[in-house]
């Protein structure tokens, strides 16, 4: 099948692929050129709601609603009816206090004013440093904060899904049990167990506890950064973490969006799953810096332009 380009955008792209474009601007500009009703999935981890602030700029907790809401608006518009909108956000601590803010949770509620949410996901960081620090390492009254939080967002109650295509391995107990098999019961719990456990399904569902570390630590994007004197963008998310949603929400050469791309960690996920991606971006060493992840695969893709 040959997958037809991406031409929603009437301006240069800062680069393109064989699947995708990345834009350097304002997203509440560019998003303005999407179409209504035509991206499959966006997916995205914008800056969080911080006390301290961070380089690439966020916003503060109090204000974060506030800020985040018009993009919401746009991102509503622009998705198909069963499409997807996977949105990762940390949380944060009261200024000098140990205790968490509510400004994510506070976001949530919002956004399910307008979408429904489809389901939560933990995004579990066994690699995470133990911060804060204060509460943490120094009057150890906390344990380290190891989770963000992954809202799962749609139109309909029934976007498209399938978890199939995110199958897990199964554990050598399963495999021990479809080989032996297993007799239909109730368990303690008052669970019916029924024959059709005894099913191979080529794989586990996964739960919605998603175990990621984070730990690139000597990728082509970072030597390549490195050896070019490129900033490195400071919170990447890794690679597996966008891949789960791209695999298992959309099909090849569905449109996949990323309105705050960083180093376009999403567009790198959609061009090795043969979806297509528009990615925009603010800053633009970041951006820069992001063309190293496409770098190694280039000389197969004729379209690759600098």
């Amino acid at each position: 099948m040959k997958l037809k380009p991406i031409d929603f955008l009437k301006g240069k792209p800062y680069y393109r692929t064989s699947f995708g474009k990345a834009y350097l601007g304002d997203t509440l500009e560019l998003i303005k050129e999407i179409p209504d009703n035509s991206i499959n999935l966006i997916i995205t981890s914008p800056p969080y709601g911080l006390r301290k602030k961070k380089e690439y700029g966020n916003a503060d907790p109090e204000e974060y609603v506030k800020w985040f809401m018009p993009f919401a608006e746009q991102f509503y518009r622009i998705l198909k009816p069963n499409g997807s909108f996977v949105l990762n956000i940390g949380g944060g601590w009261e200024k000098g206090k140990p205790v968490r803010s509510l400004y994510q949770f506070e976001l949530l509620i919002a956004l399910c004013k307008k979408f429904n949410l489809a389901e939560e996901f933990i995004w579990n960081k066994p690699a995470a440093l133990p911060t804060p620090a204060e509460w943490v390492t120094i009057r150890r009254i906390r344990v380290k904060d190891s989770i963000e939080y992954i809202w799962w967002l749609s139109k309909t109650p029934y976007p498209k899904a399938d978890n199939r295509n995110v199958l897990q391995p199964y554990s050598d107990s399963m495999k021990s049990l479809l080989e032996k098999g297993y007799n239909a019961k109730v368990r303690p719990s008052g669970h019916k167990i029924s024959d059709k456990f005894k099913t191979d399904n080529k794989g586990s569902i996964p739960p919605n506890f998603l175990s990621i570390s984070n730990t690139e630590s000597n990728s082509h994007y970072l030597r390549m950064c490195k050896q070019y004197g490129v900033k490195v963008h400071p919170a990447r998310f890794p690679k597996k973490l966008p891949d789960f949603f791209v695999k298992f929400l959309t099909d090849r050469g569905d449109i996949v969006f990323d309105p705050f791309a960083g180093s376009n960690v999403t567009g790198e996920s959609a061009e090795s799953l043969q979806r297509r991606w528009i990615a925009f971006e603010l800053v633009e060493e970041y951006l820069r810096g992001s063309k190293f992840r496409f770098e190694l695969s280039h000389k197969k893709l004729d379209s690759f332009r600098l």
